[in-house]
């Protein structure tokens, strides 16, 4: 199994989660809330799994930074296989849309793209919240290849098994990849940084605070008894962690 790290950047997210990224410049004193922005690549002998989306941040170039990334890795877009969306918010699916002169396309467009279908009723009930981009969200749910999830938990192959967590959102979901006795989870905004499990603490940001906290601690357990490899979405300086 190898993991590809596809780490847009650092940024700093406002009261209207506008992510502005953070340089040599202006990191100092800019406010906000300090993250990276940090989707996955895992490779296994039967997949190319990407664990979310990013929000499509684009370099000097014009191409996006995931693109890039993958272009050093030598793999293209059509490569992927299977998109795992944890839950919706912008930061989190924005990257898998492409915008075109024609529209707007599937920027991984082999990919099929699990959707827990709760967290997209949720979405919808929530207009006006900026941690969702509404514009964004209808187009991905436009786009062809989508596997609507409804079960708390199961198994979409042998290899990849998931949960609908809450915490972060109420049906966010998290993923564990398993291949040859290694076994990789991703905890996506209920464990979004190493800090997380340093300090056991309700954040007011998350729809259940309390929930998400008793989750990590069981995950904390889980993954030093089992040697996990956790990924880390939002940290700012590490993507993947042994505990």
């Amino acid at each position: 199994m190898k993991i590809i790290p596809l780490k847009e950047g650092n940024f700093s997210a406002g009261k209207t989660k506008d992510f502005t990224l953070l340089t040599e410049e202006n990191a100092d004193h800019i406010g906000g809330i300090k993250m990276s922005v940090q989707p996955f690549l895992i490779i296994t002998e039967n997949d190319y799994i990407l664990l979310d989306a990013g929000i499509g941040w684009k370099s000097e170039s014009g191409k996006t930074v995931i693109s890039e990334i993958l272009e050093k890795e030598n793999i293209r877009p059509d490569q992927i296989t299977k998109l795992l969306l944890s839950h919706l918010h912008k930061d989190h699916i924005e990257g898998a849309v492409k915008i075109t002169e024609n529209g707007f396309e599937a920027a991984f467009p082999n990919a099929l793209i699990y959707i827990q279908k709760r967290e997209l009723d949720f979405a919808m009930e929530k207009r006006g919240n900026p941690s969702f981009d509404f514009d964004m969200l209808e187009k991905l749910i436009q786009l062809p290849n989508i596997i609507w999830m409804n079960d708390d938990n199961g198994e979409i192959t042998e290899e990849i098994s998931y949960q609908v967590a809450g915490g972060h959102t109420p049906f966010m979901q998290v993923f564990w990849i398993r291949e040859n006795g290694e076994t990789v989870f991703y905890g996506a905004d209920d464990l979004p940084q190493a800090s997380y499990l340093q300090y056991h603490l309700a954040y007011k940001s998350d729809f259940d605070g309390r929930k998400a906290m008793e989750l990590r601690l069981k995950w904390e357990k889980e993954a030093r008894e089992n040697n996990w490899k956790i990924l880390l979405y939002h940290d700012l300086d590490k993507a993947v962690i042994t505990i």
